[in-house]
């Protein structure tokens, strides 16, 4: 099962980092992950940060220099202590993450359309239940439960089998 999960993240992941390239040239991966980690946390603190995307100190402080630098961070003094600096994104950098969901909705819709509504459906919810469980790990920690062993495949739809690779089915 993890393997044919692992297969087709890849294939997402492909959209999403094509959406990345046209959408976001001028930024690196690194650049990116801060924007968006500043977009999700408006405020945070350069140790956050850098905690946040696994960083040294120092290596995230260059890096939001040249986002500073190329207009898609702010830093200001924090109000709770004015020693600290606090990071918020910039109008650009705003209308650059829009682009860049738009790009990608517009490839998975039209990757979605070529897919049954039922296999719409039973996708959201896996991933919808994925996404829950993986935040409840993150969240305390918990370990990851043991999958069950080898016993019958399971049959997640045409083309797909949930033990091993995508079934490739001649129509």
């Amino acid at each position: 099962m993890a393997a044919a999960l692992d297969e087709a993240a890849a294939t997402l992941l492909g959209v999403w980092e094509a959406a990345r390239e046209r959408t976001t040239s001028r930024l690196s991966t690194a650049q990116l992950r801060a924007v968006m980690v500043v977009e999700q946390h408006d405020g945070i603190n350069l140790r956050r940060l850098a905690n946040r995307l696994d960083m040294l100190l120092s290596s995230a402080s260059r890096l939001c220099d040249r986002l500073v630098a190329a207009g898609m961070l702010e830093r200001e003094p924090s109000r709770a202590d004015r020693r600290e600096i606090s990071l918020h994104l910039t109008p650009e950098s705003r209308r650059l993450l829009d682009e860049l969901r738009a790009d990608r909705r517009q490839r998975l819709a039209e990757i979605l359309a070529g897919m049954s509504p039922e296999g719409r459906q039973a996708l959201l919810a896996g991933v919808t239940e994925f996404d829950e469980a993986a935040r409840r790990q993150r969240e305390v920690g918990e370990p990851p439960r043991e999958l069950p062993g080898p016993a019958a495949p399971v049959d997640a739809g045409p083309g797909w089998q949930l033990d091993g690779p995508p079934v490739v089915r001649s129509a």
